[in-house]
């Protein structure tokens, strides 16, 4: 049984010994193609998302406005979610050459978004019984300022919310592959999810505003005190969906789980069989943002050297990182 990887590296890397150094190209940097991008933007959303907060704490204590400083602290919360994402990607980005991630630092957003994601169901647990407690016990509304507040604030994730918006149409590698022919080219869960999760944040933020813009605003016109935290508990119910979808999502790749619709296993098995050759054992996972990696054991009748299938395989575009494995068939 023989084994080789495939970067771009040439085929006598399939002959080397053991403690040889790997060529140069052999990296596993497998960062998303928007990672300098999205830190960068990430960033700049914390600094609009902390200023705001700052500037409505100070002003609440000054002009003596509960609204003012709890909107203040609840958009430190979201703050707070976000450092999480901004500092994944540095330590991503400042470790993703390092050989003792075996694999890079690629996933390191998904854990990043599945700690977010549990902030973000907190968030939505508090604004519940915030709100509960609101319904049991109304408190008196100064609309007028509330709906002030609530406008400037969504005015603020707006922009926040175009920031992290994820908006490039294709997925590719940091590092290309040196072959001539076509590549297949889809979107196998190229989404970054640490952006994903910062993006939630903001938009939880921007919906709740537009509650209690609404709910203020029939609150004011028609005395409906009642109806502020009513939003609320609607509001806590949506963003705690969208808490469980990332939850769900992020957890999936954390555990290597390979969606339905994931057709990478299908278009390697199909190569190989062009080949003649049959998949024995087959495992297939997600290294990064568009980047998978492969585990492919072959039988064939005829086999040839693991460097030919490799670069067979190497026309998948997303698969980044392949290990091939191959047997003659016991005659």
């Amino acid at each position: 049984m023989s084994g080789s990887h495939f970067h771009s590296h040439d085929d006598h890397a399939d002959h080397a010994h053991p403690h040889d150094t790997l060529p140069a190209q052999h990296d596993h940097v497998f960062l998303g193609e928007g990672h300098a991008r999205n830190e960068k933007r990430t960033w700049i959303v914390i600094a609009v998302t902390t200023t705001m907060m700052v500037v409505e704490i100070i002003a609440g204590n000054v002009y003596g406005s509960m609204a003012l400083v709890a909107d203040g602290w609840h958009m430190s919360t979201h703050a707070a979610a976000m450092l999480i994402a901004a500092l994944a990607y540095f330590y991503a980005r400042r470790h993703a050459t390092n050989r003792r991630f075996t694999f890079g630092t690629g996933k390191l957003g998904d854990l990043a978004g599945f700690t977010s994601a549990i902030v973000l169901a907190m968030i939505a647990l508090l604004i519940a019984w915030e709100s509960f407690m609101r319904l049991r016990a109304p408190v008196s509304i100064n609309f007028r300022e509330a709906i002030i507040i609530a406008v400037i604030g969504l005015a603020v994730n707006l922009v926040c919310a175009w920031l992290l918006k994820d908006d490039h149409h294709h997925h590719g590698h940091s590092h290309g592959h040196d072959h001539d022919h076509d590549h297949h080219h889809h979107d196998h869960a190229g989404k970054d999810q640490n952006l994903r999760a910062a993006y939630l944040h903001v938009l939880a933020d921007a919906f709740t505003s537009v509650l209690a813009i609404l709910a203020l605003t029939l609150g004011s016109l028609y005395g409906w005190s009642w109806l502020d935290p009513a939003m609320g508990i609607v509001g806590s119910l949506v963003i705690a969906n969208w808490s469980w979808s990332l939850i769900r999502d992020t957890g999936a790749t954390l555990l290597d789980y390979v969606p339905d619709d994931e057709d990478l296993p299908e278009e390697i098995r199909e190569i190989v069989a062009q080949e003649g050759a049959e998949i024995v054992d087959l495992h297939v996972w997600q290294l990064g943002p568009g980047h998978h990696g492969a585990i492919v054991s072959i039988l064939a009748d005829h086999p040839k050297a693991p460097s030919y299938y490799r670069e067979k395989l190497a026309a998948i575009h997303d698969l980044s990182h392949v290990t091939v494995e191959v047997e003659a068939r016991a005659a």
